[in-house]
């Protein structure tokens, strides 16, 4: 027990021995750090010191550089202000010279001006007494000899530039003259061809007076069923061996007639066997056409031209206007564009192309309302034909104005075919269309009920309403409607315009 004592008596002695030296070093350790922290800021100030010296220094050095750089720019500034200040000097010296210079000119120059204004003055009356001894002599004044002298030029002049222009007037006339009338004459040499009469109607001739009864069939089932097959009318008269075909339009005239011509060939004829040849024969034509429209484009020499153009050319062979084959007047056309531009020296090919498609339209016609000019046009446009020839084509009748030399030379190509001797006549188409112009002008006024033309054209009877029109309004329409015809037709003597005006009273007897 002593002995547990005893050691934990010494244990507390030790643990208090250390604990006192364990202070004790760390008061050394402390003494220590704060002796070492002492000489780091000392000489850490000195440091400073040190840099705060060296910092002064430097700052002074730099400071004179400064200041020694300012002293010799401010110096070298002065002495460029003394350099200007001496050449303003010179100048100044310079322009006070030219000044003085300047005034001497100036008053030598109003010298020369008085003196030379005494010289005018003298002359200007030296001039008056010439002057007033030339209208002594003459007895009369200035003015009147001024204007007697314009009127002998004026006079002089006139007659001698008339002179001139009669001459040269008739000159051109007589060259203009002789030099067209070879230009058609030669153009027309070229390209003349037949002439062709026109015709809605088609004879053919039949081997025999039997074949007429053959063909009208029994009941006439087989006049009916050609008829409805070609769409042509059969007309069967008394002229011995011969029926007539007639249609208004060509192509299908000619169909029959090839169809009709295979029927009586062959011998027989029926409904199932009209049919059969009016297929072949319309096969037949359409080959006939394209054919024709490709021997007409080279025989022209144009070979860039859509199918369905060369289609609707090769129509054209079968119709006919004013007597005058259409395609062959195309192609006449096109060759006399062509020498006409060639004797002009102007480029042929628009005026050349225009002049063999003007007519294009007149192969539809028959199916589409308008004039065959503007059809023409809007058929080449929409086959991309260039804008200049479609305006020849639809300025060739005066619908649209001519802009181009093209455009005039492919109407005159088709004047002068159409105009040539035996080219045309007179015709069914130029009779029925004044007709219908006369009744449209007729029927155009109001109150009009009805109007018939009468006498091949020579008489128009217009029937108007009782009711919004009376007796007097009746006389002034009939001469308003013959003014108004007089203006727009062209006719041969006169057309008699009549205005029927009725009342009628109807009662019914029971």
């Amino acid at each position: 027990m002593e002995t547990v004592l005893v050691g934990a008596a010494a244990l507390a002695l030790g643990i208090g021995v250390g604990f006192l030296v364990r202070k004790a070093i760390a008061q050394t350790q402390a003494q220590s750090a704060e002796s070492h922290a002492q000489k780091v800021v000392l000489e850490a100030e000195r440091e400073a010191e040190r840099l705060t010296r060296e910092a002064l220094v430097e700052a002074k050095d730099e400071m004179g550089a400064l200041r020694r750089e300012a002293e010799e720019e401010l110096r070298s500034r002065r002495e460029e202000v003394k350099r200007q200040e001496q050449r303003l000097t010179q100048r100044e010296e310079g322009l006070d010279r030219k000044v003085h210079e300047l005034e001497r000119r100036a008053e030598e120059l109003s010298d020369r001006d008085k003196k030379l204004q005494m010289v005018r003055q003298q002359l200007e009356q030296a001039a008056e007494q010439h002057r007033t001894q030339l209208e002594t002599i003459a007895r009369m004044t200035q003015q009147e000899a001024r204007d007697a002298l314009v009127a002998q030029m004026l006079d002089e002049a006139k007659r001698a530039s008339m002179q001139q222009v009669r001459e040269i007037e008739q000159r051109a006339r007589e060259e203009g003259e002789e030099r067209a009338r070879k230009i058609v004459t030669i153009a027309i040499q070229r390209v003349a061809s037949e002439q062709t009469s026109e015709s809605t109607v088609s004879v053919f001739s039949l081997p025999s007076e039997d074949m007429k009864g053959r063909i009208i069939g029994r009941e006439g089932r087989n006049i009916r069923a050609f008829e409805a097959a070609t769409g042509v009318n059969l007309i069967i008269d008394d002229t011995p061996e011969a029926v007539v075909l007639s249609s208004f339009d060509p192509v299908r005239r000619e169909t029959a007639r090839m169809t009709l011509e295979k029927l009586v060939a062959d011998g027989r004829i029926h409904p199932a066997r009209i049919e059969e040849m009016h297929e072949r024969s319309q096969r037949e034509i359409e080959e006939q056409i394209k054919r024709a429209g490709e021997e007409a484009t080279m025989e022209v020499g144009i070979t860039d031209i859509h199918p369905e153009m060369i289609k609707l050319l090769g129509r054209l062979q079968f119709r006919t206007s004013y007597g005058q084959n259409v395609l062959k007047h195309l192609v006449e056309s096109a060759h006399l564009a062509a020498a006409i531009s060639a004797e002009l020296g102007v480029d042929p090919t628009v005026a050349h192309r225009g002049a063999f498609l003007h007519d294009i339209g007149k192969a539809v016609t028959h199916e589409v309302e308008g004039s065959h000019a503007i059809i023409g046009a809007e058929i080449a446009r929409r086959l991309k034909e260039s804008p200049e020839v479609v305006h020849c084509i639809e300025s060739h009748h005066g619908e649209v104005e001519q802009r181009t030399i093209d455009a005039v030379l492919a109407q005159i190509a088709d004047g002068i075919s159409g105009g040539r001797p035996g080219a045309r006549r007179e015709s069914l188409e130029t009779y029925v269309k004044r007709l219908e112009r006369l009744e449209e002008i007729c029927t155009s006024y109001p109150g009009v009920e009805k109007t018939y033309a009468m006498q091949a054209g020579r008489e128009v009877r217009v029937m108007v309403k009782p009711v919004e029109i009376d007796d007097l309004q009746a006389q002034v329409m009939a001469r308003d409607i013959a003014k108004q015809v007089e203006e727009e037709l062209q006719y041969p003597g006169q057309i008699k315009i009549t205005v029927v005006r009725e009342t009628r009273s109807v009662e019914y007897a029971k």
